[in-house]
């Protein structure tokens, strides 16, 4: 058993003025939550005794739900039913809150009228039925798919079933553009895939003169908004997108609903994504006659709470005002990236040497700290200080072994119901490590740290172990 032993007894030491001097400086607008999230209040049980209010700086796993979006779900739950075949009451009405949830996203995300827009169950699910209705001739593939290194999982491993080609993203944006031309120039590339927001780092790709790019030489363009949306409005008219995909999950709606929104003519005539009921128009003991339109993506019985919270969500976030939204991520982001930039033996990470972090990053912030594996720095925040945030390789592997991280590091990531406190709490907790070390024993458990001998109790209703029992198989994800 792994384990990682210091003094129990290390003295606690503020986090140094220098780092927390913007503190009051950016309090006026990131001093308090943007909007109401569901959970913001929730307690946190520490490792030494007491409690202290859960610092969510894991927004980018899943965020939680807008309060705004709790409320509708309890408002139409009573009436939930099935879907499209029913006569009732209750199942024409959850026929029209599905179907209405389609036109809200497309308006969201500034959809042509003529874009399907089709339900699934995550960003991942949205990417593979897409590579599931890539246009062939006689069964031969019209064309390659290319995407870059620097992918998540989500928008790299669908391709790799299909023909396709990578290409290692440059060191500069402006150099990766140029990397993409070079590559679209050889020709036969029928689709470029690309993120929005990097998950990892949170920098923004130029996705309008990546589209642009795209159709230049003939081959359209898929965005993986997952982590773009929750922070940027998107316009894929305006942005020349064909098709967009990205997850409730990670945009304040609870349930694992995703979405694909794009150009109906691929999605036509492509593979139905799962084969079932209201998928067809006729089925046969022997073959089938197919739909067209999201019926064809949707068999089954689909997530009608899911997609209605997702479009409830969409118009909560269409509403805001957007010089005040991003002034408060910013306000948050830039507090955080300068007190751990002011911390000894702490490295910021990021992919592009040309990122402006004023227009060109999102509510994400990588790091690691020197001399601690970042799983018993995640724990340790967790245990000792109620701060939560994410460690491992962010199923982005290809791009955590070119930053020199093959095993791992840390994400904090926040959004509208964050609060510059967060960030302080986070920061003053790497600097206590730093200064003193650990305040706890740690042990590795199920290929995760946990802290040594944890008494703590969590909710009647919950398991009360600490979890690792569900580690992912990729001990450092």
């Amino acid at each position: 058993m792994t384990t990682a032993t210091v003094s129990p007894n290390a003295a606690v030491q503020p986090i140094q003025a220098e780092a927390a001097a913007p503190f009051d400086a950016r309090r006026a607008v990131a001093g308090r939550p943007l909007a109401a999230v569901t959970g913001a209040e929730i307690q946190a049980p520490l490792i030494s005794g007491g409690h202290v209010r859960y610092a969510n700086l894991d927004y980018g796993a899943s965020a939680p739900a807008l309060s705004v979006v709790s409320a509708y779900l309890n408002e139409i739950l009573p009436f939930y039913a099935s879907v499209h075949r029913g006569a009732g009451y209750a199942s024409q009405i959850s026929t029209s809150v599905y179907e209405n949830a389609r036109s809200i996203v497309r308006d969201f995300v500034g959809g042509r009228p003529d874009d399907s827009v089709i339900f699934t169950r995550n960003t991942t699910d949205s990417l593979n039925l897409l590579a599931g209705c890539l246009p062939a001739t006689d069964g031969r593939p019209d064309g390659d798919v290319l995407y870059l290194d620097i992918e998540h999982h989500a928008n790299l491993l669908p391709w790799q079933g299909v023909p396709h080609r990578s290409i290692v993203a440059a060191d500069t944006i402006a150099g990766t553009i140029e990397s993409v031309r070079d590559e679209l120039e050889q020709g036969g590339v029928s689709l470029l895939a690309v993120t929005g927001a990097s998950n990892v780092t949170g920098e923004i790709l130029p996705i309008r003169a990546l589209a642009a790019l795209a159709h230049e030489h003939g081959a359209r363009i898929v965005v993986d908004a997952a982590q773009l949306a929750p922070h940027r409005r998107v316009n894929i008219a305006a942005d020349g997108v064909d098709y967009l995909a990205f997850s409730g999950h990670k945009l304040y709606a609870p349930f694992g609903t995703g979405v694909l929104v794009g150009r109906a003519d691929w999605l036509d005539a492509g593979t139905p994504h799962l084969a079932g009921g209201g998928a067809v128009k006729e089925a046969r003991l022997d073959g089938v006659s197919w739909a067209t339109g999201p019926a064809r993506h949707e068999g089954g019985s689909p997530n009608v709470l899911g997609a209605a919270t997702l479009a409830r969500a969409t118009q909560v976030i269409a509403d805001l005002d957007q010089e005040q939204w991003h002034a408060h991520e910013s306000a948050i982001r830039s507090f955080l990236v300068e007190g751990l930039q002011n911390i000894d033996g702490v490295t910021v990470h990021q992919i592009f040497k040309d990122t402006n972090p004023d227009t060109d990053t999102i509510g994400v912030v990588n790091f690691s700290v020197e001399g601690y594996d970042a799983g018993l720095v995640a724990a340790y925040l967790s245990a000792e200080h109620g701060v939560g945030l994410r460690d491992g390789r962010f199923c982005a592997h290809p791009l955590l072994k070119r930053l020199g991280l093959p095993s791992g590091s840390l994400r904090a990531s926040f959004g509208v119901g964050s609060r510059l406190e967060d960030a302080e709490r986070l920061l003053a907790g790497i600097d206590s490590l730093r200064r003193n070390g650990l305040g706890w024993d740690y042990v590795v458990d199920a290929g995760r740290w946990v802290p040594a001998n944890d008494t703590r109790t969590y909710p009647h209703w919950a398991p009360n172990t600490p979890g690792t029992a569900g580690a992912a198989p990729c001990t450092d994800d």
